[in-house]
């Protein structure tokens, strides 16, 4: 409280000043001087006994709101919000609003302040109606769109979040092909929830209209067309995800193995996991080859084509899996060491993130299209290196 009081005598002595001197033709009236000066400390009064609300009356009505008291307003307001007091900044903003002694200027601003208090407090149709009448203020429109798209896709309302994000491109130059993308991608997943399949195809080539790059697109493509069972299109859809972000190749690895097994192609399936750990390394691929070498010859090649790729790059996963074919055949000399190793890589594994925001350095174990933290798009990728891919 002493914090807020030593934040707040400023703009209560501010107010005192504007109050005195709007008043100084009139000095010569002895009692009109008396009672301006016993607002202004009545008002300092409620602030030393915790009573804000109160206090914030009695400066409202000492401000007679001109070109030069705004500011003191706006101030008084935007100190109550950083506080988390938003219902204070609201009454202070609403009451400079009311007044018509605002020239364009001033009244854009405080509608700006109203809105940022609205959307504080989650009040977002409130903020919404307020930043849709900032964006014909030639000051505040892109701000005000900005604040759009971050109310639209809190509300998931993702076809005005495209139609602002292209009002805003318009505007600021800002590439927002991403964003769209997206958003549209975000349409294709309700809709493929709710079993509107043909909607979602249609919102999927959308996405990929707007950004051909867009590695979630592709990858919602081809769910789609397993979803029909179409096998070709599947692996079709995610094999274009090497042209758009290869990092992202480990996701769809899994699915195109199957893709192939039901075609009957592993070998052309074979060739593609080789080609991309050739290109790209990977530790998902190179254990999918391990595990089909496993398969088709014996535990000891699998087990050497990994030491091999180890000895490349090395990986927990890779030394992990080692250990797991190790233990499968080793004798009972060297199996508790052995199981010892295995042990601490399974709680190293089971610790570690998989996915890093490349924006904030936000980590989880799950793939995120927009970043929890810094609600940043596109910005999660799968970790590399030692302890990722």
């Amino acid at each position: 409280m002493i914090e807020f009081l030593w934040l707040l005598l400023p703009v209560a002595a501010a107010s005192g000043w504007f109050a005195a001197q709007r008043s100084s033709s009139h000095f010569e009236s002895t009692p009109s001087t008396f009672n301006l000066s016993s607002d202004y400390f009545k008002g300092l009064n409620y602030l030393l006994n915790e009573q804000p609300d109160k206090a914030i009356d009695v400066f409202v009505k000492l401000i007679d709101v001109d070109s030069d008291t705004v500011e003191t307003h706006l101030a008084l307001g935007a100190l109550f919000r950083r506080r988390g007091e938003v219902d204070r900044a609201i009454r202070i903003h609403q009451n400079l609003i009311a007044r018509t002694t605002l020239n364009a200027q001033q009244r854009a601003l405080a509608v700006l302040e109203l809105a940022q208090d609205y959307q504080r407090s989650g009040l977002l149709d409130r903020a919404e109606i307020l930043f849709i009448e900032l964006t014909q203020s030639i000051d505040y429109q892109v701000y005000a769109y900005r604040q759009l798209l971050d109310v639209y896709q809190q509300e998931h309302e993702w076809e005005k979040a495209v139609q602002t994000a292209k009002a805003l491109s318009k505007i600021s130059g800002e590439n927002v092909k991403s964003l769209i993308a997206h958003y549209y991608c975000e349409m294709a997943e309700m809709a493929r929830h709710q079993g509107l399949r043909d909607q979602a195809v249609q919102s999927v080539q959308k996405a990929l209209t707007a950004d051909n790059h867009s590695v979630r697109a592709s990858m919602l493509e081809g769910k789609l067309a397993l979803d029909e069972c179409d096998k070709k299109q599947a692996i079709k859809a995610f094999r274009r995800i090497e042209r758009q972000d290869a990092t992202y190749l480990s996701e769809v690895i899994a699915p195109l193995k199957q893709c192939y097994q039901d075609i009957g192609k592993e070998d052309e399936f074979k060739k593609f996991l080789q080609y991309i750990l050739e290109r790209y390394g990977g530790i998902t691929p190179m254990l999918v080859l391990a595990n089909m070498l496993q398969d088709e010859a014996t535990e000891e090649q699998a087990a050497d084509f990994i030491v091999k790729q180890l000895h490349k790059r090395p990986s927990v996963r890779g030394l992990d899996h080692l250990l797991d074919l190790a233990l499968s055949h080793t004798g009972n000399i060297t199996y508790e060491h052995l199981l010892l190793l295995k042990d601490m890589t399974k709680q190293l594994l089971k610790n570690k993130p998989v996915y890093k925001c490349h924006h904030c350095g936000f980590t989880g174990k799950t793939l995120h299209w927009q970043c929890p933290s810094c609600k940043q798009w596109n910005t999660i990728k799968p970790i590399q290196g030692i302890e990722g891919e």
